[in-house]
């Protein structure tokens, strides 16, 4: 046998081997030797995908640039794609990586790319038999899928109006190149001022907002509000003519009381200018007046001194209270015009009758006293 014919041999007798094991799909379905992620301290990791797109087993994995293993198996797994990776032992990602379908240039070919999450922080570490969820999975734009897109801007998305609207604009603009710089230039103006007042313009839609908070608060109010003012107006507008008159009424008065104060300024004044000494005396008489309302509660003694000549909750007294009309009359109307009165009608009843002094001169009314069989 030649040795072209023993290599058909051997290839022929793993070709069968390997049918035995798997399913054959084509010479893609055999493994490769030499490719990254083949060693022996090699791992394997699962990615769900929601789209594999033209992607298919032996192609590569890779970590940023680099190769770091190869796909072994893609399978369907409901409405997305499980593929299965071989892995160099050395990898080193996180156990929340991600997977993403990527392409190496614009028309080379696809692989894996495995990258640590950059909306999260990372966490544990990738390891045999983990798999990456579908929601941490994706794929990148494919060469179809940018040529479709761009075909479709520049056939159907509006692309070959620009040369029509450009046009509009020079016509409606010819001619006012002057006007535009000027309103350009306002604009500018009117932008920088805007931005130079951006705190108060925050400042008072806060201030907005707290008072239409508040306004929200008030809810029940303003719709009881709202229901009882119909009523009101209603009312108002049956006592028209009754506020009419009033307010005319109201007028009226006003002019007159207006003249009266006219017509007794000079008497008005003259009075103020009278009582302003009387209130400075009242006033000046401010603190003893405070100090005599002490005297009202334990009259004929100071309050102050109670505490001086007794102890505990009461007191004996003895008292002689004079009433006669000469004790009053010196005790209440002495400097009025009342001064004497009483007196000359005690004297007109015999009240001094055989008792001198008299007691409306003398200081001690236990010298002269009332006896009851005096006076007419």
């Amino acid at each position: 046998m030649t040795a072209r014919g023993r290599a058909a041999a051997v290839l022929l007798a793993v070709a069968l081997g390997v049918s035995g094991c798997a399913e054959w799909e084509g010479a893609n379905s055999l493994p490769l030797p030499g490719t990254e992620g083949s060693g022996p301290d090699s791992f394997e990791v699962r990615a769900e995908m929601p789209d594999v797109t033209n992607i298919e087993r032996n192609q590569r994995v890779r970590v940023g640039d680099v190769t770091v293993g190869h796909i072994t198996r893609i399978e369907r797994q409901g409405w997305h794609a499980l593929v299965t990776m071989r892995l160099n032992g050395d990898v080193e990602l996180p156990e929340n990586a991600t997977a993403k379908v990527g392409q190496t240039s614009l028309l080379g070919t696809l692989h894996v790319e495995l990258a640590s999450p950059a909306t999260e922080p990372p966490h544990g570490r990738l390891h045999d038999g983990s798999l990456i969820p579908l929601s941490r999975s994706g794929s990148y734009p494919t060469t179809e899928q940018t040529l479709g897109s761009l075909s479709l801007l520049l056939n159907g998305g509006g692309i070959g109006q620009l040369q029509d609207i450009t046009k509009a604009f020079a016509t409606a603009f010819r001619g006012r190149e002057q006007e535009l710089r000027s309103f350009i230039t306002q604009l500018d103006i009117f932008i920088g001022k805007l931005s130079a007042q951006t705190d108060e313009i925050i400042e008072a839609n806060t201030s907005l907002n707290d008072l239409v908070g508040q306004i929200a608060d008030q809810k029940p109010v303003l719709d009881k509000a709202l229901d009882i003012i119909p009523d009101a107006l209603a009312e108002l507008s049956r006592q028209r003519d009754n506020l009419a008159e009033a307010i005319d009424k109201l007028g009226k008065f006003s002019a007159l009381a207006a003249d009266v104060t006219h017509q007794t300024r000079e008497s008005l004044v003259a009075n103020l200018r009278n009582v302003a000494p009387v209130l400075k005396a009242l006033a000046d008489a401010g603190p003893d007046l405070t100090e005599s309302l002490g005297l009202l509660s334990t009259y004929p003694w100071v309050k102050e001194n109670l505490t001086n000549w007794f102890r505990g909750d009461y007191a004996n007294l003895t008292a002689i209270i004079d009433l006669t009309l000469s004790r009053i009359d010196s005790a209440i109307f002495t400097g009025t015009r009342w001064e004497g009165d009483l007196t000359e009608l005690e004297l007109q009843w015999g009240r001094t009758i055989g008792q001198m002094p008299s007691p409306y001169t003398s200081a001690n009314p236990l010298v002269a006293p009332y006896h009851f069989n005096q006076g007419p």
